[in-house]
């Protein structure tokens, strides 16, 4: 399992939100390029990185940061927050991004988003966000009245490799994951899953390993120190013993 440490990016800082209440707002640092070395320096492969101003007005005013993740570091960067058009995604793929997430754009325009498959395929990832069991849009500021797993369900079937799911109900709530809600995706969907919402301990990534999803995110427990990120990617790297 790979271990995403995550990056919420605003005002070119590096923050955290309460249950995606722009209102609860935490800034844990004014330099995002070097806490992204930092997560190198623990170890880590990959950055999951969300442009908040994006999210809700699809824009990329922290597309610099990005640029600079990349080019000062050899993480795989994983970016969403806003991406609404091809032009976007062409702009962050150019930035050096491995893999651009579409959200409220998936959710209100498939034909965007089978667009986006046939022109950059895996590069595509698709998040989906919950929200009493329902798809969230718009910086999660909105409820649709997608169900959220047949929501994954048709993704599943129009090639979409890799989603990147979050309980908004735990997202820096600091609980603990929703362990039943990735043993269902794990068991009936053939995506590429990425936990993502109350990752707060070890034994959430223990456990999350043993259901076999392909990655999870490790926001806030990070920033407190709950988590060890190096001790986090190296449970997440040990081969499964028979």
């Amino acid at each position: 399992m790979h271990i995403f440490p995550a990056i919420d990016l605003y005002d070119k800082k590096a923050v955290r939100l309460y249950k995606g209440n722009y209102d609860q707002m935490t800034v844990y640092s004014e330099r995002p390029v070097e806490v992204a070395r930092d997560f190198e320096a623990a170890g880590a492969g990959y950055i999951h990185v969300v442009d908040l101003e994006g999210a809700k007005n699809g824009t990329t005013p922290n597309i610099d940061i990005v640029k600079e993740i990349v080019s000062s570091t050899g993480l795989f960067l994983e970016i969403g927050g806003g991406i609404r058009s091809m032009e976007v995604i062409e702009d962050y793929l150019k930035a050096g991004a491995g893999r651009v997430i579409l959200g409220t754009a998936a959710v209100t325009d498939r034909d965007f988003l089978k667009r986006a498959l046939a022109e950059f395929g895996g590069r595509i990832a698709v998040g989906v966000d919950i929200k009493d069991g329902k798809a969230a849009i718009k910086g999660w500021t909105e409820s649709s009245e997608l169900d959220a797993f047949s929501f994954m369900q048709e993704l599943d079937s129009l090639g979409v490799k890799t989603v990147i799911c979050t309980d908004i109900s735990r997202d820096g709530a600091m609980r603990g994951t929703n362990l039943e809600l990735y043993g269902t995706l794990s068991k009936n969907l053939s995506l590429d899953i990425i936990a993502s919402g109350g990752v707060s301990s070890i034994s959430d990534i223990e456990d999350l390993k043993k259901m076999s999803l392909y990655g999870a995110i490790i926001g806030k427990a990070y920033y407190t120190g709950a988590i060890d990120l190096k001790e986090a990617i190296s449970i997440a790297a040990e081969e499964d013993r028979i």
